[in-house]
């Protein structure tokens, strides 16, 4: 028998960075934060992410096949907060961030950041309420190495595991 509060306990012991996913197509944009993210492949170079089903970045990055992942900095944690509405209650969320459409994909690529990779999608899966989708890095670039990147645990943003 699963005991839930040992599960959501553990869970909530597992570290996680904040990242911003952005994607675009036919000139819509879409931004969102997220954490369930690593790298799966060294050769190519990969990563893996899970969006959730309802997200309305996931149908942009579905129809464009790709989206960018952006590193968050240490003392971003309002920013993330921000990019982690709804995009159904803040459907402008980018107005707030200073960004420029990617040479490679045209999607947003956000400037106060540590730094970002594009990826072209390769797989999907169903993932319960979320899909996971891999991608493989075809861009990337660093905009500052001085800075730590946020955590999870930093911003005090608690899944409910």
């Amino acid at each position: 028998m699963l005991n839930l509060q040992a599960k959501r306990s553990v869970l909530r012991l597992f570290t996680y960075g904040m990242y911003a996913v952005t994607s675009q197509h036919e000139n819509r944009n879409g931004v969102f934060l997220a954490n369930w993210l690593s790298q799966c492949s060294f050769e190519p170079p990969m990563l893996m992410l899970a969006v959730e089903n309802d997200s309305t970045t996931l149908q942009l990055i579905q129809a464009s096949g790709t989206f960018a992942v952006h590193v968050l900095a240490t003392g971003q944690r309002e920013f993330a907060g921000m990019l982690g509405k709804a995009s159904r209650t803040n459907p402008r969320k980018l107005d707030a961030a200073r960004w420029q459409p990617s040479a490679v994909t045209q999607n947003p690529i956000l400037q106060d950041t540590l730094g970002y990779v594009e990826c072209r999608v390769t797989g999907q899966t169903d993932a319960g309420d979320s899909t996971v989708l891999v991608g493989e890095i075809i861009a990337a670039e660093l905009l500052n190495h001085e800075l730590a990147p946020l955590t999870m645990q930093e911003t005090g943003f608690r899944h409910f595991g």
